[in-house]
């Protein structure tokens, strides 16, 4: 997973695992393809490595990810032993800068907005496919969830530790067929809201500090722990006003966009 923080952690990212997965189960089963070779942009953990092999039992698949705690996560959990992991940037991959290459398949969930104006590109990733490039990436970033924790990080004193937060600008599914519909190839877009049921002590806190959040609380926590514990007391307070418990759970709505563009044949 790219993003600029120290690094990620895959214990609290596997926390909501099955609503994290749902996602790429959806996408995996749009792609029309039959490939011998598999690259996935932004693996992660290797969690959804499985479903990958169950899509496409005989093919050779390759995790890539920018973060050395999910490689090392994805190689010792060795969930499918004939699968590798590579530590690698997507930029890197998308220049042809990495050891690994182009694939039949190349897939990516939840990873392209943290790199740096992904949608530039969108296009040189689609060409490293053989077959296929599919990726899907939340569209949620003017939820409460996010409004909320750049409204928090703008106070003082955190302004002055993490400056302005980052409104990360993923696209709408026109933009992104704006942007794969070329001579040779079929695009297929769209996008889905989930509406999670979480459970526990502040949820939403726990969901959005393993991802979205994840670099403001790095760099509060490098410059004062106590800061980070202050952020957080404030930031989970004005969360569960926005997502209040109910006797079922706390409702996390969650949009997400998908595309698919598979080469004509």
């Amino acid at each position: 997973m790219p993003g600029r923080t120290t690094d990620w952690s895959p214990g609290d990212y596997l926390r909501f695992g099955d609503e994290r997965s749902r996602p790429f189960v959806e996408l995996v089963a749009r792609v029309p393809s039959a490939p011998s070779t598999v690259v996935d942009l932004g693996c992660g953990p290797g969690h959804l490595t499985a479903v990958l092999r169950a899509r496409w039992p005989a093919a050779d698949v390759v995790g890539l990810d920018s973060s050395p705690a999910m490689v090392e996560r994805a190689r010792a959990e060795n969930a499918d032993p004939r699968a590798r992991y590579v530590l690698a940037d997507v930029r890197d991959y998308a220049l042809g800068r990495s050891a690994v290459t182009g694939a039949d398949v190349v897939i990516s969930n939840a990873a392209l907005q943290w790199v740096p104006d992904h949608r530039t590109l969108l296009p040189r990733l689609a060409d490293t496919a053989g077959q296929a490039f599919a990726f899907q990436v939340p569209g949620n970033h003017d939820a409460p969830s996010h409004v909320l924790l750049r409204e928090v990080a703008a106070r003082a004193p955190y302004a002055d530790v993490v400056g302005p937060v980052e409104r990360r600008a993923t696209a709408d599914p026109g933009e992104y067929l704006d942007l794969l519909a070329r001579p040779g190839w079929d695009v297929d877009v769209w996008e889905t809201t989930y509406t999670h049921l979480l459970h526990g002590p502040d949820p939403v806190l726990g969901w959005i500090s393993a991802t979205g959040a994840r670099p403001t609380l790095d760099a509060l926590a490098a410059h004062d722990p106590a800061l980070r514990a202050r952020f957080e007391a404030e930031y989970g307070a004005a969360l569960r006003e926005a997502y209040p418990e109910r006797p079922s759970g706390t409702a996390l709505a969650f949009r997400r966009v998908f595309a698919v563009a598979t080469r004509a044949a």
